[in-house]
């Protein structure tokens, strides 16, 4: 059994958009000979769909594009995701795989595991399905289970068991319709996972995940056919991938090498997609960086450039009284290297103009941590300006590392549309940054330069942080590893720098509250999937 993985980018609520490339796919593998073609999971409207599922509205739109779907198939069976509305369960939907075959919606599968953890929240708008399901196509007995029913070997979230029940119905093969979410190191994880599922099936497993980014999650694709020898084939990452194979004759399992180079243009590559697809979805044409001469806001730009093409991105320095020629020096030679628009605009007319009117209404102008924060914020509205006078969105450049311990301005740098790099601790903002993809386009003297905000003299960030060598495991530690005080402590990290480090993390929620969304790049970025009050104790 030949079989089409289609490997499709879909968009949240663009139905006739989703149909169309289910469509184009379909033809494609019917034309290259596929017996049956699968796509991703809830491909038909989009994932994550949130609280749209709770209009009635785009339920409606959604039946009505499964009817037109079908209406259209007119050779091999095809397996697609989509809404199926059961007005006997609560709540009404369910999230199925469709079996399409002769123009006619001949048979579905209901998802059975709801994941509610992390990113996630199926439980709140689907009904589980009750047992799982075998089709038989072509004389081959094909199970089904969708995403997170082969995602709990371990019994650790659920106490049903797919693979278990699919092994005592007798399937040759199962397929599996996803949309999992990247984060790095996700892949080999499914590696393992999925060679692990099909030894305990007994037969191979053909998983068909989504690609492109929606919102603050990125879908990688990579999808596998797995057989109990290991992954067989693995489709490209970030990208629209058509590919026939046939399970049941394919063996030897393939060899994946990896290395630190590699899996930081893997995360490069994976932030390319997402403000790709952010700016895309939401018809932003263009963007506006605010160009430093640091690394953060370097690397901002290249990936900016990659995303969207150099001719839609405009970087812009503004220097202030405590701007070093250096950093202007280095902003230009980056937008010159990069072939982006650039421009300059001192910002120390509002500087001192503001001041002045703040002197005059309280007696006294700005200073310290108010006056640097005032700068801050002038450049955040120039840069908010300039967006909506020409059109386009800007790009906050805040890393993890400082969006974490509260280091950044609300209003200030913190302004924009998208947060790229929210994600990434400052050490994998190096990390990046000298990997294959831009090492060398992002000036040496960026790179080597230590760390400053530039908002009063011979400032540097460890006046203000520790160092980022001893930070950044404190913070990964605690914000994605889910570790205490007294563990980070027992694992070796300087009481003295936890202690600070985790209040000023505690602290910050607030402003974390309000920041741009995040490009989600590890197992817990701030934003989506982590649930925090702002109003608590310890």
């Amino acid at each position: 059994m030949r079989i089409a993985l289609a490997q499709i980018d879909s968009t949240v609520a663009d139905f006739d958009g989703n149909r169309a490339r289910v469509l184009e796919a379909y033809r494609r593998a019917s034309i290259e000979g596929a017996d049956l073609v699968v796509t991703p999971e809830l491909v038909l409207c989009g994932y994550p769909p949130l609280d749209l599922l709770e209009r009635t509205d785009f339920v409606l739109a959604s039946e009505a594009s499964l009817r037109v779907l079908a209406s259209s198939i007119d050779g091999p069976p095809l397996i697609v995701g989509g809404i199926r509305c059961d007005r006997s369960s609560a709540p009404p939907l369910r999230n199925t795989a469709f079996l399409l075959q002769g123009s006619t919606i001949v048979a579905h599968h209901d998802k059975r595991l709801l994941p509610t953890y992390d990113v996630f929240d199926e439980g709140r708008y689907f009904a589980p399905g009750s047992e799982s399901t075998v089709w038989e196509i072509g004389g081959v007995r094909v199970g089904v289970a969708i995403c997170e029913e082969l995602w709990d070997p371990d019994h650790r979230l659920y106490t049903i068991d797919p693979v278990v029940d699919l092994r005592a119905l007798g399937v040759d093969l199962v397929v599996c319709p996803s949309a999992s979410p990247y984060h790095a190191g996700k892949q080999a994880f499914r590696r393992g996972l999925f060679t692990r599922q099909a030894e305990r099936l007994g037969a191979p497993i053909v998983v068909v995940n989504q690609v492109g980014a929606n919102t603050e999650l990125i879908f990688d694709g990579g999808s596998q056919v797995v057989t109990t020898k290991g992954v067989v084939r693995e489709l490209p990452m970030f990208e629209e991938a058509l590919e026939l194979i046939d399970p049941l004759l394919a063996w030897g399992a393939t060899t994946v090498e990896s290395s630190e180079a590699a899996e930081a243009d893997e995360v490069a590559a994976a932030l390319v997609l997402g403000i790709r697809g952010y700016f895309g979805k939401c018809g932003i044409p263009s963007a506006w960086v605010g160009l430093s001469g640091g690394i953060d806001s370097a690397l901002v730009a290249a990936l900016a450039a990659d995303a969207l093409g150099p001719e839609n991105v405009h970087g812009v320095a503004m220097p202030s009284r405590y701007s070093s020629q250096g950093s202007l020096d280095d902003a230009q030679l980056l937008a010159e290297t990069l072939g982006i628009h650039y421009s300059v605009i001192p910002m120390e007319p509002a500087h001192a103009g503001l001041r002045s009117a703040i002197e005059v209404g309280h007696g006294a102008p700005p200073s310290g941590l108010a006056d640097e924060n005032l700068q801050a914020r002038i450049r955040g509205t120039l840069l908010m300006t300039l967006s909506n006078q020409h059109g386009g969105a800007v790009l906050a450049t805040g890393n993890k590392s400082e969006i974490g311990v509260g280091y950044c301005t609300l209003y200030g740098d913190m302004c924009g549309a998208l947060a790229p790099i929210g994600d990434v601790t400052k050490g994998g903002v190096y990390r990046l940054a000298r990997g294959e993809r831009y090492a060398s386009r992002i000036p040496e003297s960026t790179m080597v330069k230590p760390p400053s905000a530039e908002l009063r003299p011979d400032q540097l960030d460890t006046d203000s942080l520790p160092d980022y060598e001893v930070l950044d495991p404190v913070l990964t530690g605690f914000i994605e590893e889910r570790k205490g005080v007294e563990e980070l402590v027992a694992e070796g990290h300087a009481r003295a720098v936890v202690e600070p480090v985790v209040g000023r993390i505690l602290f910050h929620e607030y402003k974390r509250a309000q920041a741009a969304p995040i490009l989600r790049v590890s197992p817990c970025a701030f934003g989506i999937g982590r649930r925090v009050p702002l109003a608590r104790g310890r």
